[in-house]
């Protein structure tokens, strides 16, 4: 702990930090509530003189994915940020970046929607996140940060996913999450990658000159054959099925006795944690189950507990039920499943939560 430090930091501050004690070697982005501080913070740590970390503000968010698809096709770590419609205009590119396997970091730190919609904060990004916001049959790694310090450890391990897997990672929070502060705990510095480095781990598919080696490597997402095209697609999807069995996390509060279960991620979680404590007071056997991967999705946690007999389970989101459907998928039918959630950005209470769990399953 001798080389780490303790601040107190807002949740939009700390993804700067983290990208640039990671070893991050470029930021591209364009500012929009509530996320603006990400970039902003940048400007103030200035990381193009210390470790040589590119910041650019681009001139709108489609050309900030371009670019960090640019970045990314040579190996490079790079990175944006946005709020849910800048995230909007980003889907054509997220779906490019997904078919070319590139690895990059996406932040979207949720607003209200749809449309314009509000500055406040919402989860109504879940469907755009987890089910392939742009075209085509893909998927990102997507993390849910339920605190400050989670918002600081998942921009490392967005890349290290994304690296490893050679696939796009985002990190889904909000605007609460991104604007409240918390004591966090930073990492020390990490050394950019050389250029040598980035030849050893990426150079048998990045574009970073051909050197020595006798086959070219092409980056592109255009395939002209039927068949090859469907080749891509299944190669895809295999990849998707391993992430699946490898890289669920999720976490359990009071789930080992509970009858009832609460589903929430991110600021519902927080909220819902509150909740179940409250239950539990009045002798009402409730737990939480916490996605921290939003993709791939704990599904066989839930399944399991449905098998073992929870009585019933309630999606509680800042949308008008987005996850809930797949917690159905989850349980298979075998108990109830309800939805609570406020949109507008109306933030609930663990009060609410507990009256819609009565009103709702314990009726």
């Amino acid at each position: 702990m001798a080389d780490r430090e303790v601040k107190l930091m807002k949740g939009n501050e700390v993804i700067a930090h983290a990208a640039v004690r990671c070893g991050c070697d470029g930021y591209f982005g364009y500012p929009i509530t509530p996320q603006s501080e990400v970039m902003e913070t940048l400007m103030e740590l200035k990381p193009w003189e210390t470790t040589g970390m590119v910041v650019l503000q681009a001139e709108s968010e489609v050309s900030s994915i371009n670019m960090v698809y640019g970045g990314a096709a040579t190996g490079k770590k790079v990175m944006t940020s946005s709020s849910s419609p800048g995230v909007s205009l980003m889907s054509e590119g997220l779906s490019y970046l997904a078919a070319c396997e590139l690895p990059c970091l996406v932040v979207n730190c949720q607003r209200g929607g749809p449309g314009l919609g509000t500055i406040q904060p919402s989860q109504g990004d879940y469907f755009q996140a987890c089910k392939g916001g742009g075209h085509g049959d893909y998927h990102l790694i997507v993390l849910a940060p339920a605190s400050v310090q989670e918002m600081y450890d998942f921009v490392e391990l967005g890349f290290d996913l994304a690296f490893k897997y050679r696939i796009p990672s985002m990190l889904l929070a909000d605007g609460a999450i991104g604007q409240m502060m918390e004591k966090v705990v930073l990492s020390p510095q990490k050394p950019r990658r050389s250029d040598e480095q980035i030849v050893q781990e990426c150079g048998s598919w990045a574009a970073h000159g051909k050197g020595g080696r006798k086959q070219r490597n092409i980056v592109t997402s255009l395939f002209m054959q039927p068949d090859e095209l469907e080749e891509v697609n299944n190669h895809l999807q295999a990849k998707y099925r391993q992430i699946e069995a490898a890289e669920v996390r999720y976490e359990e509060f009071m789930c080992d006795d509970a009858e009832y279960v609460l589903v929430a991620f991110g600021l519902s979680a927080r909220i819902c944690s509150a909740t179940v404590e409250m239950a539990r007071e009045e002798g009402i056997k409730l737990g939480l189950l916490r996605p921290i991967t939003l993709y791939p999705y704990p599904y066989e946690p839930l399944k399991k507990m449905a098998e073992r007999g929870v009585k019933g389970f309630m999606s509680v989101e800042l949308n008008t039920g987005q996850m809930i459907e797949d917690v159905r998928l989850a349980v298979e039918g075998q108990t109830p499943v309800a939805h609570y959630g406020r949109t507008g950005g109306i933030i609930f209470n663990p009060e609410s939560v507990l009256e819609a769990l009565k009103n709702n399953l314990l009726k």
